[in-house]
């Protein structure tokens, strides 16, 4: 039973391998198409129907391109789709979010401090809200506010802001910059899915059997499409996020989102104008700059952790107890905490290490029945910690935390195994 938690890590990096490269592909696709369309000058002569042209250098060769705002007089024989790039993200990271914060809820979904929740129902509220969302946002769009962008953006960014809120007063902190990643890139996968490419049909059709198909159609799709391109670098911050405690411990983390958000939009408005008028407006990286400062500083408050007391006096969880009361975890209660408690913990000793990496605390037997799989993995199963052997483990003590986890999954239930 114990190997599953290797087959499982490897799952989990086989999916997020797959989550990052379709990621790129789509992201890429994006800011492309969005630099070509700015990019489009009117000239004399262009065919009946065509809105602008470019010509692009690349790869040895010239390309010359034209679009048209509705469609061609004619449907052309090969006609280039570009959906799979956001589906494929968006599958393979419900699925990362499945096997990290799903099968792992009690350690890195749930808050017990926060919201009492079982399992259960912390995943129905993850799975939930990411549906809630898509449902508020797309009717706001076919709203009266579909016709007033501007606005559109502000209501878009203040729902966003009460997410961060509300996710941060239920899950853990590296749970709710997560969703909220979850969040916007459902908004924008559904936007491709049910918005962009079935406008996109209905003038295919009208075009294959004769008739002149309506602009709105097109309308409608750069409207939503926009969105995405504005909600981009947010969601890349925000899939990174779980790599940094000061940007997801802070109990300003939502702020902190927040600001990101903006962030966002300054960077894109930068090179939107570039690609448009080919100068982009320099206020933009001042306000981006003092955005960031202001992140920064609100990383600075404290973070978001169980204390050593509470850690000390807490009821354990029935996965946690399995762990605490397997042969071995006396020795591994020893061996764990003069390794590793010099960066994992609260108050970190080891010099230029100023906050536990990723949060992750190492110093109550609670911290250690908590945090078994990753002790496993990292310092059982490997030599990743502690980084460079720092703190000297032995070879025997590895071995000891291997037979500590390994007399454990025994007793663990098939449910629990991978978490």
């Amino acid at each position: 039973m114990y190997e599953m938690a290797i087959i499982w890590d490897w799952l989990g990096f086989a999916v997020r391998w797959v989550h990052v490269i379709t990621a790129m592909a789509w992201i890429g696709a994006s800011f492309y198409f969005i630099a070509l369309d700015l990019g489009l000058r009117k000239v004399p002569n262009m065919p009946v129907g065509a809105y602008g042209e470019e010509w692009q250098v690349h790869g040895g060769g010239f390309y010359h391109i034209q679009k048209y705002l509705v469609a061609p007089s004619n449907m052309p024989d090969h006609l280039i789709w570009h959906k799979w790039q956001s589906y494929s993200t968006w599958l393979s990271g419900a699925a990362l979010l499945m096997i990290v914060y799903w099968a792992g809820a009690e350690l890195y979904l749930i808050d017990a401090q926060k919201a009492d929740l079982s399992v259960l129902q912390g995943i129905v509220i993850s799975a939930a809200s990411l549906t809630l969302g898509w449902m508020i946002y797309d009717f706001l769009c076919k709203s009266s506010l579909g016709k007033q962008p501007t606005l559109l953006m502000v209501l878009l960014f203040v729902l966003l802001v009460v997410m961060a809120w509300g996710y941060n007063q239920i899950f853990t902190g590296r749970a709710a910059l997560l969703h909220l990643g979850a969040f916007t890139a459902t908004i924008m996968t559904a936007n491709v899915f049910f918005i962009i490419m079935p406008n996109q049909r209905i003038v295919v059709k009208d075009l294959q059997e004769g008739r002149i198909p309506d602009a709105k159609y097109g309308a409608i799709a750069k409207l939503r499409s926009t969105h995405n391109n504005y909600l981009t670098l947010p969601v890349i911050f925000l899939m990174l996020s779980n790599h940094y405690p000061l940007a997801f411990a802070s109990e300003y983390n939502w702020l902190i989102a927040a600001l990101v958000f903006l962030m966002g939009v300054t960077i894109r408005h930068y090179f939107n104008t570039m690609h448009a008028t080919g100068k982009g407006p320099h206020w933009t990286w001042l306000a981006t700059t003092v955005l960031f400062i202001l992140v920064m500083a609100l990383s600075t408050a404290p973070l978001m952790q169980e204390s050593y007391e509470t850690s000390e006096a807490r009821e354990l969880t029935p996965r946690e107890q399995i762990f605490a009361n397997a042969e071995g975890f006396d020795e591994a209660s020893l061996i764990i905490p003069g390794r590793c408690a010099m960066c994992h913990a609260r108050e970190p000793g080891y010099d230029g290490i100023h906050h536990a990496p990723k949060n992750i605390l190492l110093e109550t037997p609670a911290d250690i029945a908590k945090n078994a799989k990753l002790i496993y993995l990292q310092a059982g199963v490997t030599v990743a910690m502690p980084p460079a052997n720092v703190s000297y483990m032995e070879e025997s003590e590895r071995v000891a935390i291997r037979k500590w986890y390994r007399a454990a999954a025994k007793a663990l239930p098939f449910t629990m195994a991978a978490d």
